[in-house]
């Protein structure tokens, strides 16, 4: 009878341990704040396309970009870039609408065009751009880049920029780069105006992988061209 009494009371010690230990835990794990996970962005970057010819989901042709291109084709010709495709940015268009053009120089048609940013010159912000080739001014520049290397930088993918102009020739120095960003969606938004850039071509995610699929498979480096 005794050892059932001590049996029954040493049952109730063990238990009661327990629970205060399960307590404790418990208190623990609420005092301890919640993890807070970074929802990831959709940057994407540039996967192992498939080398197709791309559509010609635009293929209205503009007297002004047909001449634009056939300028570059010629410019490209003579100093060995790619005379299959050429990028055109119109800043004279309102940055709501479409203005960079992917233009095909052998069928001279628009491939593809989408929204494309210009810097906001350190402002707060600015609807319509104003160029510089200064160090730290935060504008976009006029002229022909060559298309360089791809590279994961500040904004995520990105392409290298250089500057074949006077008007443009700190490019790289400046870090002026092609990359996608958030705030650039993949359709047309006019009348509203579009975020600005620190002076970079910024386009939405979508476009950039439109334009990673055309530089990754081009034989040459491609130009692009910045004017009003």
């Amino acid at each position: 009878m005794r050892n059932k009494v001590i049996a029954a009371i040493l049952s109730a010690f063990v238990l009661l341990i327990t629970s205060c230990s399960t307590v404790d835990d418990n208190k623990a794990a609420e005092a301890l704040p919640a993890k807070k996970v970074a929802a990831a962005k959709s940057k994407k970057i540039p996967k192992a396309f498939v080398a197709k010819k791309p559509s010609n989901e635009n293929s209205h042709k503009a007297p002004a970009l047909d001449s634009r291109a056939n300028e570059i084709s010629n410019y490209a010709s003579q100093h060995g870039y790619s005379t299959q495709y050429c990028f055109l940015i119109n800043m004279s268009i309102k940055s709501g609408r479409n203005r960079f053009f992917v233009y095909d120089l052998e069928d001279n048609s628009v491939a593809y065009s989408g929204l494309v940013a210009h810097g906001c010159c350190n402002e707060t912000f600015m609807s319509h751009p104003k160029f510089s080739n200064s160090s730290n001014s935060g504008c976009s520049s006029l002229g022909k880049y060559k298309v360089g290397a791809f590279y994961t930088g500040k904004y995520g993918a990105s392409y290298r920029l250089y500057g074949l102009d006077n008007s443009n020739s700190n490019a790289f120095q400046r870090g002026v780069v092609i990359h996608g960003y958030d705030c650039v969606p993949d359709k047309e938004i006019y009348p509203m105006v579009l975020c600005n850039s620190l002076g970079c071509p910024m386009v939405s995610y979508n476009f950039f992988d439109r334009l990673s699929h055309i530089i990754d498979h081009s034989e040459k480096p491609i130009v692009l061209w910045i004017y009003r």
